[in-house]
């Protein structure tokens, strides 16, 4: 491990001037410092952000709900309000990792963990999102679970939050806060950038901005939603496919549909046209069939993983099913 300096911040204004400084804040510490480990990071300053007052879950003003960024995975899971108005947000926490890491992460460190892909991870290989315009060497290399949605010739790696796909599902916003003291809002889909012709650039974050927050809308009630992950193994794995759906459904037709798909994308993958399909029909078998044929549209699969394909369109009209059909 290459040395840094180290220190704690004990309020926000201490956090930001080190932030600005050029720390990296830190959290749970379970994705900075694995990297860490294998020198695939290399921070000068490590910013411990655990004691600042950023812990609470609450209803907004307008009746959607905002979860602080020091928020642990396993608090945010089992938290009534997240599980009675957005059961498919505590679904992909309790899918994710293993209870000792759930019970470590943050909210605001899960959406910013980096990617699992072997070769970034690996010093040795050439990677453009740890070593810019050194090449992509999961492009001829093993890509079976690397994305097939939003690549560019430079990356084809997937972003691996579940919890990030119920996010971009449901249109959630990103609370920041910069060292000036000024807030701003991102939306989420636009918070996590595609890798374009900078792939080491992978969140719309200026420097030293802290993530207070992350903000989702009231949406109309009632609401059913849920996620389904497919994985290698049932247990400690990540996505090959997931989909997070929510519907509004009214006098048997549906009114709203939210759906994002993950394992899939070099983030997590919106589907505007399946959505658009679903809005003002009655749900049906068929229905179901038609709006996930749409879920693929745009996909550049590579050598290793064509499976996705097709797995991404059962994957989104089975969670569809399992949701439209749900009492």
């Amino acid at each position: 491990m290459y040395p840094f300096s180290f220190t704690k911040a004990s309020n926000t204004h201490e956090a930001l001037n080190a932030g600005r400084r050029g720390g990296r804040y830190l959290a749970g510490g379970t994705t900075l410092v694995d990297l860490m480990r294998e020198t695939v990071e290399r921070p000068d300053t490590l910013v411990d952000i655990s004691d600042l007052p950023l812990r609470d879950i609450t209803v907004t003003e307008r009746g959607g709900l905002r979860i602080s960024a020091l928020v642990r995975m396993t608090d945010a899971a089992a938290h009534p309000k997240v599980r009675a108005t957005y059961p498919v947000i505590s679904q992909a926490l309790e899918l994710s990792a293993s209870a000792q890491l759930r019970n470590m992460a943050t909210i605001g460190g899960n959406i910013m963990q980096r990617t699992r892909c072997t070769y970034f991870r690996d010093v040795s290989a050439d990677c453009n999102k740890r070593d810019p315009g050194s090449g992509c060497a999961a492009r001829e290399g093993f890509n079976r679970t690397h994305a097939i949605l939003g690549t560019s010739d430079d990356c084809v790696a997937t972003h691996p939050s579940d919890v990030a796909v119920a996010f971009a599902a449901l249109e959630a916003r990103v609370r920041l806060l910069g060292p000036d003291g000024s807030e701003r809002s991102v939306a989420f889909t636009d918070f996590l950038l595609k890798p374009g012709s900078t792939p080491n650039r992978e969140q719309a974050l200026q420097r030293g901005e802290l993530i207070t927050a992350v903000e989702i809308p009231a949406l109309p009630r009632p609401l059913k939603s849920g996620y389904l992950k497919v994985r290698d193994r049932q247990s400690y794995e990540f996505a090959l496919t997931s989909a997070a759906v929510a519907l509004h459904i009214r006098g048997g037709v549906i009114r709203e549909a939210k759906v994002a798909a993950g394992g899939v994308g070099t983030v997590p993958w919106k589907l505007p046209a399946v959505e658009r399909r679903l809005i003002g029909e009655r749900p049906s078998d068929a229905l179901w069939a038609e709006a996930a044929g749409e879920a693929s549209d745009g996909a550049r699969p590579l050598q290793h993983n064509r499976f996705k394909v097709e797995l991404l369109r059962r994957t989104v009209e089975r969670q569809l099913r399992i949701v439209g059909d749900s009492k």
